[in-house]
């Protein structure tokens, strides 16, 4: 089995998956991107090309649900591998809206596997979540560590997994590897990509960005009394360069491996919600300021990677930090404050 040189990435214009596409594109990849563009926008891709100086590819969009409109793409093009970011990952968006997500996430997944099967396609790499772990106690989590969902954004992702590892015990010609985030963060150095979620963001960064550039009035913290050092929730962030270049490193130890493969990526160590906050109040040179509320269900106190599994395995390990994090956030939102909303071109080749 030789190393892919073509691969279909789901959620390609998202926040992940746009940069990952820069990542692939930069190490000479050929790509088709697939996304609904439910919380991304086209012009995502125009931004792509530029930075990386090279066509995106072959663009559809589709939702990843419809078996028909994904069959065809797979008619259409030799597809060596497959990333699959597309999902809806908010937390507390997920307790509010289970069957949607249990539809998108799992759905999409069983659906996305049937047209692989039925093209022959059968190496995968998949963006999973160190939300499995659930409420698993403080210290760094390994692999073995047991899954224990506490919501179902992070129960449906834990579906995804269990899928993945009977196709792959039934099915040897399967090579898949899992990779569970640990709290996603940052930007393109350029400044040109970033996170930019439609509504109110769910997540603690993007929802920063926004209030330090005047978009919204404040931050709410939800949960001051956790068991922890400060009473703020703990986690374990890893910049979005390194998470891409993770997987373009996996799709290198894709073609020497049989079956399922599951690893974390975080850098090891734990940041508080007040730890964060006080890093980006750095990047951007003003407080930002913010207010308690109540604790968010299917939140927990703390999710710390040891993710020396992957070092071991690949030589691999992330190189930016928590400054790195919030400074490459920053610049984005700065020379974006309104995300992507004034983009206008789209995307070289458009099919």
């Amino acid at each position: 089995m030789s190393a892919p040189t073509t691969v279909l990435i789901t959620g390609g214009a998202g926040f992940i998956g746009s940069h990952a596409c820069v990542e692939l594109l930069d190490h000479g990849y050929e790509l088709i991107v697939v996304d609904d563009y439910s919380n991304s926008t086209p012009q995502v891709l125009a931004r792509v090309e530029r930075i990386a100086g090279r066509f995106v590819g072959v663009v559809y969009e589709l939702d990843i649900r419809d078996r028909r409109a994904l069959s065809a793409v797979f008619d259409r093009h030799t597809v060596d591998a497959v990333m699959h970011f597309a999902s809806l990952k908010s937390v507390s968006g997920s307790t509010s809206m289970p069957i949607e997500y249990y539809d998108t996430n799992v759905g999409g997944m069983t659906t996305l596997l049937q047209a692989m099967q039925d093209h022959g396609v059968h190496q995968l790499v998949y963006s999973s979540s160190c939300s499995v772990y659930g409420e698993a106690g403080p210290g760094p989590l390994d692999e073995s560590t047991p899954a224990r969902p506490t919501n179902p954004y992070a129960a449906s992702k834990w579906a995804c997994e269990q899928i993945l590892a009977d196709v792959c015990r039934r099915r040897p010609e399967y090579s898949v590897l899992c990779l569970r985030y640990f709290n996603p963060v940052g930007a393109h150095p350029s400044g040109l990509l970033g996170e930019d979620p439609r509504g109110t963001p769910g997540n603690l960064m993007p929802y920063l960005a926004q209030v330090a550039i005047g978009r919204r009035e404040r931050l709410s913290v939800y949960g001051g009394d956790y068991p922890t050092r400060d009473g703020t929730a703990i986690r374990d962030y890893i910049h979005v360069m390194d998470t891409v270049e993770a997987h373009r490193v996996a799709l290198d130890h894709l073609a020497g491996t049989r079956g399922m493969r599951v690893y974390n990526l975080g850098l090891g160590q734990g940041s508080s919600v007040l730890d964060v906050i006080g890093a980006f109040s750095r990047a951007c040179g003003r407080p930002v300021p913010y207010e308690f509320a109540p604790r968010r269900p299917g939140d927990v106190a703390e999710l710390v990677a040891d993710a020396s599994a992957v070092r071991r395995a690949w030589g691999w390990r992330p190189l930016r930090d928590l400054a790195d994090m919030c400074r490459d956030t920053w610049r984005f939102q700065r020379l974006n404050p309104d995300g992507y909303a004034d983009s206008a071109r789209r995307p070289t080749r458009k099919q």
